[in-house]
């Protein structure tokens, strides 16, 4: 019965080590449950971060185009002291000029060429002069692409320099309130 029994207790620990052995292999890795867990924090936080994202980039947006304003004013300012017998630009595309670009009234290089294409992060600009030679004054704008999403403000401005802007982006005029 001693040698019976060796055999016995043998091939039961066998046995228990093959049992051990494929629940052993059926805890490698992860449960259904445990990754549809981390999933569901996953979209949970991506669910917090993407509104966050695109505010601040609607935000900068907004900055851009004030900055561009700014930038459009400065230009007017330089191409009307430039071509005192001009005046201020009569469009926009007179303040650029493709590389390599020679300055004069109908091209001035004081502007990049995506600027003076009139589209810049996610803002239409709109440049009118007054039609009259020399200038006098002139009006800018800048108006998001899609309201709301690219921008919420609208920004204008005139041959004062001084930023304006609607906050509900419908209509900026001289009267609006300034940029502090």
């Amino acid at each position: 019965m001693g040698h019976g029994s060796a055999l016995f207790n043998s091939d039961f620990e066998k046995a228990s080590d093959v049992q051990r052995t494929s629940m052993r292999r059926k805890q490698d890795g992860f449960s259904l449950i445990e990754l549809l867990i981390v999933v569901a924090i996953i979209l949970i936080m991506a669910a917090i971060a993407v509104p966050n994202y695109l505010r601040s980039r609607m935000m900068a947006n907004e900055s851009s185009a004030a900055q561009s304003l700014r930038t459009i004013n400065t230009a007017a300012v330089a191409y009307g002291t430039t071509y005192p017998d001009v005046g201020f630009p009569p469009t926009l595309t007179s303040l650029g000029g493709t590389a390599p670009c020679t300055a004069g009234p109908t091209n001035a290089c004081l502007l990049d060429t995506v600027l003076t294409a009139g589209l810049k992060a996610g803002y239409h600009f709109n440049y009118l002069g007054d039609g009259l030679t020399p200038s006098l004054t002139y009006t800018d704008s800048a108006v998001p692409v899609s309201l709301g999403i690219s921008g919420q403000r609208m920004f204008c401005s005139d041959a004062t320099s001084v930023i304006r802007f609607d906050p509900s982006g419908a209509g900026c005029t001289k009267t609006s309130s300034p940029l502090q």
